[in-house]
């Protein structure tokens, strides 16, 4: 680091001090020539995440527009936004964990899908009929199908599950 008074490559670092967030690490550095203090900031790099649509073209992860997604599905659903905030957050730390540059836009849109059917049903239905794109009420049932199965497995685990403990 040169010294923003005489440009001496030489310093020592006085006191570090780590952000409240944990973000970032606040050093003051007193050069070696002329004596004089400065601060410095470090902070990790983030690469920006691309996301790979469905045609191919590439664009940069916006949270918003996952946020937004959720908003429709949950209108005039008993789900807070800070609830969506962070099932948007909690979709976003795990596709950082698995995708280092890149993600396929289905990827996103499964995660939420998953999200949402452990949330609330009915918003669940509504995102999966957007996303999936229905052509017809078949396609539609298949979904509602699929859900009230997961549904029935889980409780019949439970009740399993509490015959055991009797």
């Amino acid at each position: 680091m040169r010294c923003p008074y005489c440009a001496h490559k030489q310093d020592k670092v006085v006191d570090s001090r780590e952000s409240l967030d944990g973000a970032q690490v606040r050093r003051r550095r007193e050069c070696l020539r002329c004596g004089n203090r400065f601060t410095t900031y470090e902070y990790t790099e983030n690469v920006p995440l691309m996301v790979v649509k469905k045609d191919s073209r590439r664009e940069s992860f916006d949270r918003k527009k996952v946020l937004s997604g959720l908003l429709k599905a949950c209108e005039k659903r008993p789900i807070s936004v800070e609830k969506l905030e962070e099932i948007v957050l909690n979709i976003e730390r795990l596709i950082q964990k698995k995708f280092e540059r890149e993600v396929p836009s289905d990827v996103i849109g499964e995660l939420a899908m998953e999200k949402l059917a452990l949330l609330d049903h009915v918003a669940y239905v509504r995102f999966a009929s957007v996303y999936r794109h229905f052509k017809d009420v078949n396609q539609f049932t298949e979904e509602l199908n699929s859900l009230f199965g997961r549904i029935k497995s889980k409780k019949n685990s439970k009740t399993a599950k509490r015959k055991r403990k009797l």
